[in-house]
């Protein structure tokens, strides 16, 4: 059960037991409150507690709003793993990047949490009816534990959410309302409609449970990195001993920013306990057309203009009014050093699809607003290659594949009629045959570390149809271009016996190589001597870590056209 789980009011200072039904302060009547416990003592108990416990957000229970967690509405919330990005970290030249899965909750969202908290806090309260506002998460979130625990759900979502996440919401058997609106008018809306049937309102940012929630990322992720081993990271049962470990950067996109200002709670609470040693940098992310937090931020403003009429496809993050939480969040970055920052629409869904086929996870736009996000402090040199950083990434691209791949992403096999003469194995080749009729361009690769090999043939083969070749030193390389003769060589230059430099003057010695095509990819800072050696024998120099694939795949096809 929960430990002096006491309200302690953000401008009067005074404090209440805990009370889903009271959402201001009885003193002051401000609805900016939270949580506090009994640091003191849960302190000494929690790491031995939480070893015997399965790995949920219910593993955390004594810094909890809820008294006595009820197991039979459980659906297993919590407990993602963190995956590490090899592929990414490799391209950025960034080995410590990793990926909170949240995409793992029962409805592959973090607002799993949200919910579970809240929907077990109502649930022991004795509250039957509650209201909520949404950009299409949270509802579905709320409308799956609502329907476990016999609560009903009135759902006001911006008529901006996908249809598809619409009907999901409504599946639960909750009430949807759509709202002809931005999300702010949604939210003023259900406001109007809870005031005037006497029903609870969730609040986000403003609601106890909701932060309290999401400081279980915090407490996870610190358990992660504890014991992390190999390539996911798990907890084990050795965190008796203090303290914990913390990434240097934890990232996440948002809208009204209550899932930072929760994670952050979270690792306040275990340095304020002694159980970790530093709080992360958070960084929090926006998208261009609707980020008001990052335009206040780079004004050194304390409060933030509200966007009116945000512009942009990503409707789960078109909250135009932050609020207070901004000025809270800013306190917080401030002191930790994080930053704020927007990405557009395209660079989100450019990183999702990266993140689709270099990583083999399929995330929903705002995780790829968080990824690009990432790249942008990373070229920018805000997050340097030593610092460790967590990702938040949760949800699923079915709204808006188009906008993610564009046109031609497929390409059509018609298998013949069983009335056609021909035989069906004859059929079948002919059908296949104008899958690609073309030859398919030769490109040797030429790199030392298999590694790079695997992550540029991977590239290549992502979005190109081309017959790849490798040799893994300069001599092999020479031998396979003379034989094989590629249409174009992707070069590293520092490889042990015979350098890339070497390599390029064997080629261009002979008449029947000398016109190849050359990409150079090199993950040293070139002098000028060595930059004056490459020209005229190269087409382009790029380096490592500061290419996409996108930009790799550019080059490409400019010199096989």
């Amino acid at each position: 059960m929960s430990l002096s789980c006491v309200v302690e009011c953000l401008d009067c200072g005074h404090r209440s037991p805990f009370s889903p039904i009271q959402s201001t302060c009885p003193n002051c009547g401000s609805v900016w409150r939270r949580a506090v416990y009994d640091y003191e003592s849960i302190a000494k108990i929690l790491p031995n507690l939480i070893s015997r416990r399965p790995f949920n957000i219910w593993r955390y229970r004594e810094l909890l709003p809820v008294l006595n967690p009820n197991p039979d509405l459980c659906l297993n919330e919590g407990g993602t793993p963190l995956v590490r990005a090899l592929n990414l970290g490799m391209i950025l030249s960034h080995p410590n990047l990793y990926l909170k899965d949240e995409r793992q909750g029962p409805t592959a969202s973090f607002k799993d949490r949200q919910a579970a908290v809240t929907i077990s806090a109502l649930k022991e309260a004795g509250i039957t009816e509650a209201v909520i506002a949404s950009t299409g998460n949270v509802a579905i979130a709320y409308s799956a534990y609502a329907a476990r625990a016999g609560i009903k759900l009135w759902a006001f979502l911006t008529s901006l959410v996908p249809a598809a996440k619409m009907r999901e919401v409504a599946l639960y058997g909750t009430q949807v309302i759509k709202v002809t609106g931005s999300y702010d008018q949604a939210k003023q809306v259900a406001a109007e409609f809870a005031h005037q049937r006497g029903l609870y309102l969730d609040a986000g940012a403003k609601s106890i449970t909701s932060v309290e929630s999401m400081k279980t990322i915090a407490f996870e992720i610190a358990e992660q990195f504890t014991t992390q081993k190999g390539n996911s990271l798990q907890p084990t049962n050795g965190l008796t001993v203090l303290p914990w470990k913390t990434p240097d950067w934890y990232i996440q996109s948002v809208s009204g920013g209550m899932g930072p200002l929760g994670v952050y709670k979270g690792f306040e609470e275990l340095y304020c306990m002694g159980i970790i040693e530093r709080i992360p940098k958070i960084a929090v992310i926006q998208v261009e057309g609707c980020a008001p937090m990052v335009h206040a931020w780079r004004q050194g403003l304390d409060t933030a203009a509200p966007v009116r009429s945000p512009h942009t496809l990503i409707a789960t993050l078109a909250t135009g009014d932050p609020g207070r939480t901004y000025t809270i969040l800013r306190n917080h970055i401030l002191q930790t050093g994080g930053t704020f920052e927007m990405v557009s629409d395209q660079e989100a869904f450019r990183a999702m699809h990266f993140l689709a086929k270099m990583e083999g996870l399929s995330v929903e736009p705002a995780a790829g607003v968080a990824v690009a996000g990432l790249i942008k402090l990373v070229r920018a040199g805000q997050i340097t290659p030593q610092e460790s950083v967590v990702i938040n990434v949760s949800g699923h691209t079915m709204p808006i594949e188009r906008n993610i791949l564009g046109e031609g992403w497929s390409k059509d096999v018609v298998l013949p009629s069983e009335q056609m003469e021909e035989s069906a194995e004859e059929g079948l080749l002919a059908a296949l045959s104008k899958v690609a009729i073309d030859r398919f361009p030769r490109i040797a690769i030429v790199d030392d570390n298999p590694d790079v090999r695997r992550l540029i043939r991977r590239i290549l083969q992502s979005q190109g149809d081309y017959e790849l070749l490798e040799a893994g030193n300069g001599l092999e390389a020479v031998e396979l271009i003379r034989t094989q003769r590629p249409n174009l060589v992707i070069l590293d230059l520092m490889m042990p016996e015979m350098d890339g430099f070497a390599v390029m003057e064997a080629l261009k010695s002979d008449p029947g190589t000398a016109e190849i095509p050359i990409i150079v990819i090199t993950a040293k800072e070139l002098s000028a001597g060595e930059k004056e050696r490459l020209r005229g024998h190269i087409q382009t120099l790029m380096q490592k870590g500061d290419f996409m694939s996108d930009d790799l795949l550019d080059e490409v096809r400019a010199f096989l056209k």
